[in-house]
């Protein structure tokens, strides 16, 4: 008992817990620094259409590549009902050189965003994984500024397909 009320304390007073956004709860408007340390508006890639936004634990690791693959693997057909192509935002509390790096490395098309503070994943509800400090695995389709779906448990190599079926199923 003293140990689950110390990870309890532990969580609330490093800010772990808190909860996602809820469907239909407007998508942050977060502005923030890409993987080049480019300026970026998480408005500007909503108002282009459907967006994904993703949060994985760390750049590099098994599962984290994974997901990251499957979504490039698939990133020319994931598209929304009329045809068009969706946005990515890959998050996570990386430092901007790994994520540079890992974009790199693994020829990922999007972009990915270095959270290191956890302004992101706290704009969006998103836990951080207790004493290790870093994000869970969550995703979220923003459709007309509108959080339209969420996986608060999101897929590593089935990740695309995850996504192309919430897609189909957005009206």
């Amino acid at each position: 008992m003293k140990l689950s009320l110390f990870f309890f304390l532990l969580t609330a007073t490093l800010g772990l817990s808190s909860e996602p956004l809820s469907l239909g709860a407007a998508a942050p408007q977060v502005k923030t620094l890409d993987q080049n340390g480019k300026a970026i508006s998480f408005a500007d890639f909503y108002a282009k259409g459907i967006t994904l936004v993703y949060f994985y634990p760390k750049a590099e690791t098994p599962g984290c590549t994974a997901e990251a693959c499957s979504l490039r693997d698939s990133y020319a057909t994931l598209r929304d009902r009329d045809g068009k192509a969706i946005q990515i935002l890959g998050v996570s509390r990386d430092k901007p050189e790994a994520q540079k790096k890992f974009q790199e490395k693994h020829q990922l098309p999007f972009t990915l965003i270095p959270d290191q503070d956890g302004t992101v994943a706290k704009a969006f509800g998103v836990t951080l994984i207790p004493v290790i400090g870093l994000t869970n695995r969550q995703s979220f389709l923003v459709k007309d500024g509108k959080i339209s779906w969420s996986s608060l448990k999101a897929e590593t190599s089935g990740a695309a397909q995850e996504v192309q079926k919430a897609l189909q199923s957005l009206q």
